[in-house]
């Protein structure tokens, strides 16, 4: 019998096949999940903001892309994963907030996409499929045995990438 595991916010957590990872609440916020599908190895990180150098007290690694993105690829490894067999999934990054404002911070979700994007790139993990932006917030399932994303928002039809 398969586990589903929660992730907390500014979480992150890893488990291996046929078990699955779950967040909820991601609204500017950006679920990172990644695979090895060979090693049946996965990762789901729930990250709130893009950069850590940009706070005084960044102690939490998991809160931020740069870092959490780093320590998740970290943990797969750990467990058995491959850089080079991994494929990451994005959802989130919404604009929560209707403002014609284009202050960083109304913009937090585009930011936390791209700082995402940009960490993964750098870590040469591609990402093959993302469902962010918009203004409305997502709940997540990722199932690392076939890679399914499974994204729930209130009145949308149930999506998976």
């Amino acid at each position: 019998m398969s586990e589903i595991i929660k992730v907390g916010m500014a979480d992150l957590k890893t488990c291996l096949s046929p078990n699955a990872l779950t967040t909820l609440g991601l609204g500017s916020c950006i679920g990172i999940a990644i695979s090895d599908p060979v090693a049946g190895v996965g990762g789901l990180a729930h990250i709130m903001l893009p950069d850590s150098t940009a706070i005084r007290n960044g102690g939490n690694i998991a809160k931020f892309a740069d870092t959490g993105i780093t320590e998740l690829v970290r943990q797969m490894e750990a467990l058995g994963a491959r850089r080079t067999r991994m494929k990451a999934k994005l959802a989130g990054g919404a604009t929560m907030f209707a403002t014609s404002a284009k202050s960083d911070m109304v913009q937090i979700g585009l930011r936390n996409a791209e700082a995402s994007a940009k960490k993964l790139k750098e870590l040469g993990i591609p990402v093959v499929a993302q469902d962010t932006g918009a203004n409305y917030g997502r709940t997540v399932i990722f199932y690392p045995e076939t890679g399914a994303y499974v994204i729930r928002a209130v009145g949308k039809p149930e999506r998976t990438i």
